[in-house]
């Protein structure tokens, strides 16, 4: 993709836009590598895939990885002064039926667990948020072969 999309304001209602003339849609898999303590990359993810999907393009899937996967987790306390990267992921999700992954090695090392992986290791509670699922890495490979475009957010 040539350039760059513009980022509309986050508190803009989100909804499907109308298609230019000539406009080509892409469909993208988006990986996020970055945690919420890096609230700068890991907003950048979320405001690219809200304007690809806001400019109508497909999004496959959402994978969280490595810090990644801490974005996923119900538990967590966000401070005042920062976004909601998990409320504002879920809100997304349902208004576009988006796919959102969480790779479950991570996940697990991470402690954030779906009610299978609680029950399988006796934990007594899960900590997945609503809306993320808990996958392998073939999900990933499997998007990355579907898509146009693979774009990832942090990391190394």
């Amino acid at each position: 993709m040539a350039g760059f999309l513009y980022m509309s304001d986050l508190d803009t209602a989100v909804s499907p836009t109308n298609r230019a003339v000539g406009f080509s849609s892409l469909t993208y898999a988006i990986v996020v590598r970055c945690g919420p303590h890096q609230q700068s990359q890991a907003l950048s993810a979320f405001q690219f895939t809200k304007e690809a999907l806001l400019q109508g393009h497909k999004v496959l899937r959402v994978f969280f990885y490595q810090q990644g996967v801490h974005i996923a987790s119900r538990l967590r306390v966000v401070p005042q002064d920062e976004r909601n990267l998990t409320a504002l992921w879920q809100q997304l999700s349902l208004d576009y039926d988006l796919e959102l992954s969480v790779c479950i090695a991570a996940a697990l090392q991470s402690g954030i667990v779906d009610r299978q992986e609680s029950d399988r290791y006796e934990l007594g509670s899960d900590s997945l948020a609503s809306q993320f699922t808990l996958v392998g890495l073939g999900q990933l490979a499997a998007a990355s072969a579907e898509c146009n475009r693979l774009v990832s957010f942090g990391g190394d």
